[in-house]
């Protein structure tokens, strides 16, 4: 037993070690882990060593820092490789984001945080970075409005308790009171908006994908700058889009509508929360 306890501990201080690098340390000394971790530098430095010999972490020769290796990227890729809601996404994102110009996501709910799955960039939304492998704040996002459908009221605040609903602009929703109405809105109309609510100048439409038991178990997103999402006068395109590419998706996970019923298509999306046919927010505009 004192041994499992202490290749425990090892696996442990050794996943601490890769952690550091995640949030926001893309290269750091042996001095930088151990502040960050609070392990001894013999053992930080011992566990460097051996993450270095697996592939783990890779060492600058020059200026001695250490970064992540390829080791993680292997694994990464198998992960998402085999996830299925990644293998039914893959192709149609990349075919959205190529048709609009506009980037594509996918992301699941973590715990607190959705988790990105895939993304891919249109000519008219470039990045400097990949957002697949980041987690980003439910609340605060088009895509994290979705995940939160499946939860009710007392479920989101236990969730997210109060403190946690950051502010990351002026236009980011703080409060579950807000909250409660912004979801309100999104179940009525089949997706959900944001306009500059995690950062300055990109805003986003998304909708809900559903699995074959019919839970909400991932988003579909079209995002980029706000001159190029442009909803004032594209959100009628852009929310078609996006509910019609949430629906495919799920019809592909295996949902096929409520009990007794059949799966409403572009034309009646399902009502993302209780199961039960609504109008678009297409044909809710209509005269």
């Amino acid at each position: 037993m004192a041994s499992d306890q202490g290749n425990n501990q090892s696996v442990e201080r050794a996943l601490s070690v890769l952690q550091t690098f995640v949030t926001g340390h893309p290269e750091l000394r042996v001095s930088d882990v151990v502040r960050l971790t609070g392990l001894g530098t013999s053992t930080t430095s011992r566990l460097l060593t051996t993450l270095e010999s697996l592939d783990f972490v890779e060492r600058d020769r020059v200026s001695g820092l250490y970064r992540l290796g390829m080791a993680p990227i292997t694994l990464g890729g198998v992960a998402v490789n085999n996830h299925p809601v990644h293998r039914e996404t893959r192709q149609l994102a990349q075919e959205l984001s190529a048709r609009l110009g506009l980037g594509a996501n996918v992301a699941v709910r973590r715990g607190a945080a959705l988790f990105y799955l895939l993304n891919f960039e249109g000519r008219l939304a470039p990045r400097s970075t990949v957002l697949t492998g980041q987690r980003k704040p439910l609340h605060a996002t088009g895509l994290g409005k979705c995940l939160l459908l499946s939860l009710d009221g007392a479920e989101r605040r236990a969730l997210l308790p109060g403190e946690s609903l950051h502010g990351y602009t002026p236009h980011t929703i703080t409060s579950h009171e807000r909250l409660d109405a912004e979801l309100a809105t999104v179940r009525q109309r089949g997706y959900a908006m944001e306009i500059e609510e995690l950062a300055h100048g990109r805003s986003c439409v998304a909708a809900p994908i559903r699995d074959r038991s019919g839970e909400i178990v991932a988003a579909i997103s079209i995002s980029g700058p706000l001159s190029a999402v442009a909803l004032d006068r594209r959100e009628e395109e852009l929310s078609r889009a996006v509910i019609e590419a949430a629906d495919s998706i799920s019809v592909g996970l295996g949902y096929t509508g409520p009990a007794g019923g059949t799966f409403v298509g572009p034309g009646g999306h399902v009502d993302p929360v209780n199961g039960e046919s609504a109008p678009t927010a297409l044909e809710r505009t209509r005269p």
